[in-house]
């Protein structure tokens, strides 16, 4: 009956709403298809025979023959031609036709009802303390994280399925750089990284080996905390190789954007703010460079302590998630700066010399407008992803937002760990179905006992630094391409 609660009600109400208000209004379309963004539409091939001096051939005279065959030879312009693109703001029939858009539409409107589930969560919880309540908010973060890393094998699979081949080149090599990056980072000390990622391991070994005891089996896995980190390992590489193409992109809409708003300096603040963002949570898990600095800040000879460990661990949280929405909140200008792309394709074809087809022109313009979707998914999932992993790691690591006290954490005791029970012989059969089902309840709530709030607050402290330095070098080294690589 405790799962029947409020939380349940709220749950089935809004998903009730996600899908009746999907048809009519979603925060997707609200953010792609609200009037403030501007495609640019492709000429036609009449406009572009007309800047050129030429008249589109009306019929099958006009067409030049030889030997009685129909010359098919594709129309023709100058690249100098003096074209200008027109624009016009992207609306929601216009949005129809993009690529992925309803992958799009769906994953958005997702991941802005899982936050409002979370946050009603939080609100109940801080008024009534329920105290046997499932959190139905964390499996809402849960499905939008899992959803999240969906769209990244979505988009990459889009790339490894190019003919060209360079895209799955790049995705390759990153996955092998980060691999090799992971198996560094989980050897350092916890006096450098404090993600408390071995306490956790280690708490997890030992619950696992008295629950297996008391279960009445053997305990036959010695090498837990290595297989766990060779495990991670692994999906560190493939989390690096997904995050690759958005931070290269990141990269480049950021360097668009600044010259987008080149005259307003408070939007120019706001993007390298947001730009800098995943550098900010990386350096909050470097212990020398942040906690220990807050906690012993060095003032002359003597040192002041600023805030105490409950205090910033508070501080981190609200920190990545002020992070996220100021990011979210500039989305607009990297998607414009996108959309730009076309204009400034234009301009450079204007400099070169020599002929090129109409239908090129055509393809190159439209291509742009139909990516912007892709592009828009590489730009917030890893935000949802990295919001939703702190949201995560708050609840099940029993953190505080500062609002009340942090509750201490305490590991199970071996005793406090239900032990199995046999069944008597003599039982009756509704005896013997009440005692199976008692044994199943204790087996299941002795292994709810494994993963404590130690564990998670490693691993999902891991997760969320991880997501972020992968950001970092991703857009970094993009910043070095488009600026040097590219432009040689």
């Amino acid at each position: 009956m405790a799962l029947m609660g409020i939380q349940l009600v709220f749950s089935l109400l809004v998903a009730s709403i996600f899908q009746k208000m999907a048809p009519h209004w979603s925060f997707a379309r609200w953010l792609l298809c609200n009037g403030s963004l501007h495609r640019y539409k492709h000429p036609s091939e009449e406009e572009l025979l007309a800047l050129a001096g030429k008249q589109k051939p009306k019929g099958k005279r006009d067409s030049r023959r030889i030997n009685g065959v129909t010359d098919g030879k594709p129309s023709t312009v100058p690249r100098d031609i003096d074209l200008q693109l027109e624009s016009s703001p992207i609306r929601t029939v216009d949005a129809l036709v993009l690529c992925y858009f309803l992958e799009y539409q769906w994953y958005v409107d997702f991941a802005g009802y899982s936050t409002l589930v979370y946050l009603f969560t939080e609100g109940y919880y801080c008024l009534v303390e329920p105290q046997k309540e499932t959190n139905i908010g964390i499996l809402w973060c849960l499905l939008t994280a899992v959803f999240s890393v969906k769209i990244f094998v979505m988009v990459m699979r889009h790339y490894f399925r190019s003919k060209e081949g360079g895209e799955r080149s790049v995705c390759l090599s990153f996955a092998f750089l980060f691999l090799l990056i992971a198996m560094v980072v989980l050897v350092v000390r916890e006096d450098y990284l404090e993600f408390g990622l071995n306490a956790g391991l280690t708490s997890v070994h030992n619950n696992l080996e008295v629950f297996f005891m008391d279960q009445g089996w053997e305990w036959m896995i010695p090498v837990t905390k290595l297989g766990i980190k060779v495990g991670l390992v692994a999906i560190c590489s493939f989390i690096g190789a997904c995050l690759t193409f958005p931070g290269l992109r990141l990269a480049q809409t950021q360097l668009d954007a600044l010259k987008m708003v080149a005259n307003q300096p408070k939007i120019q603040l706001l993007l390298h703010a947001s730009f800098l963002a995943p550098v900010i949570v990386v350096l909050m898990w470097i212990k020398p460079i942040a906690r220990d600095l807050l906690l012993q800040a060095p003032m002359g000879k003597e040192t002041v302590q600023i805030m105490s460990d409950t205090t910033y661990n508070s501080v981190r949280l609200w920190t990545i998630v002020v992070l996220c929405v100021l990011r979210l909140a500039v989305t607009r200008y990297h998607l414009q700066a996108y959309l730009n792309l076309a204009e400034r394709w234009v301009e450079q074809m204007k400099r070169e010399a020599g002929r090129i087809t109409v239908l090129e022109i055509q393809r190159k313009i439209t291509r742009i407008y139909c990516y912007v979707t892709v592009v828009s998914l590489q730009y917030l999932a890893p935000i949802f992803l990295t919001l939703h992993c702190t949201l995560i790691l708050k609840t099940l690591g029993e953190y505080s937002w500062g609002l009340y006290p942090e509750p201490a954490l305490t590991s199970p005791a071996p005793d406090a760990i239900p032990v199995r029970q046999a069944a008597s012989s003599e039982d009756s059969g509704k005896e013997d179905i009440q005692a199976a089902v008692e044994q199943i309840t204790a087996s299941l709530s002795a292994l709810g006992t494994v993963f404590t709030p130690l564990f998670y607050r490693g691993l999902f402290s891991f997760c969320v630094w991880w997501i972020a330095a992968c950001q970092v070098i991703s857009i970094f080294f993009g910043l070095y391409f488009h600026q040097h690589l590219a432009i040689s």
